[in-house]
């Protein structure tokens, strides 16, 4: 009788990865559904379906807030409870995403759209590689995907009068972000993967992806800040080597 619920459990636990993997692919697109319909009306709609997208703003924009402050709440009620905790934080992003969106849309109007249409599956690819891949192989990627964000709004922004040079300062300030990580991943890895009780290699773990996904980066939005043709060319060579380090790790899941 004993080895009944030893076998039935083990598949769940090994299936946790996958189910989780499968939540953030629906999220994203829902998330992305909701963006192409609100570009349908607000962007390429009619005046009538332009102003009626304009007015209800504000309220997508008070109903987020008002979602995220009830997730918030629920994750820090659940707090110890590992089943709902998830729930209360899946809701508070929901609303910041709602809320932030709707702000991000009403301000910025195309560009937002744009923006968070390329976000969105960016974060929905980070979040199943997070759930299915070796923990090397997330950290690095997410890094190479953030400084793909970056060259691509260095490239359509660096050139303006307004905000290049707001874009240049956050540029810059990412570059110091990314060296502080490299640094402390050489502490976390001299230290069997925990700094300070923080978690970010597990034991035996490469540290040599992140590494170069750090360098790449710096490298890539160093040179992309003399030019937005500069960054161009660099974010088609960053994103060559990410396609190149998720077939390695997804040949060397198999």
């Amino acid at each position: 009788m004993s080895k009944n619920p030893v076998s039935k459990s083990k598949p769940v636990k090994r299936n946790e990865p996958m189910h989780n993997a499968l939540k953030f692919f629906l999220a994203g697109c829902v998330a992305e559904i909701y963006l192409l319909v609100i570009r349908r009306f607000y962007v390429n709609g009619t005046a009538n379906e332009l102003l009626a997208c304009d007015a209800a703003l504000p309220y997508l924009m008070a109903a987020g807030a008002a979602v995220a402050v009830i997730g918030l709440v629920l994750g820090i009620v659940w707090r110890q409870q590992t089943k709902r905790r998830w729930i209360g934080w899946s809701v508070f992003a929901a609303g910041v995403f709602l809320g932030g969106s709707a702000w991000m849309i009403r301000t910025f109007y195309d560009s937002a759209l744009t923006f968070l249409c390329v976000v969105v599956p960016v974060v929905m690819l980070l979040g199943i590689l997070w759930n299915l891949y070796d923990r090397e192989c997330s950290w690095s990627l997410t890094i190479l995907g953030a400084s793909l964000i970056a060259l691509w709004v260095c490239r359509r922004v660096l050139d303006s009068i307004f905000l290049g040079t707001y874009v240049r300062i956050a540029a810059v300030v990412y570059i110091v972000v990314l060296i502080v990580a490299a640094f402390l991943t050489n502490k976390a890895d001299k230290n069997g993967g925990k700094l300070r009780n923080l978690q970010v290699l597990t034991a035996g773990a490469d540290p040599m992806p992140i590494y170069a996904a750090c360098g790449l980066s710096v490298v890539a939005l160093a040179i992309a800040l003399f030019s937005s043709t500069v960054a161009y060319y660099a974010m088609w060579a960053l994103a060559i080597v990410v396609f190149a380090l998720a077939v390695y790790y997804t040949v060397k899941q198999l």
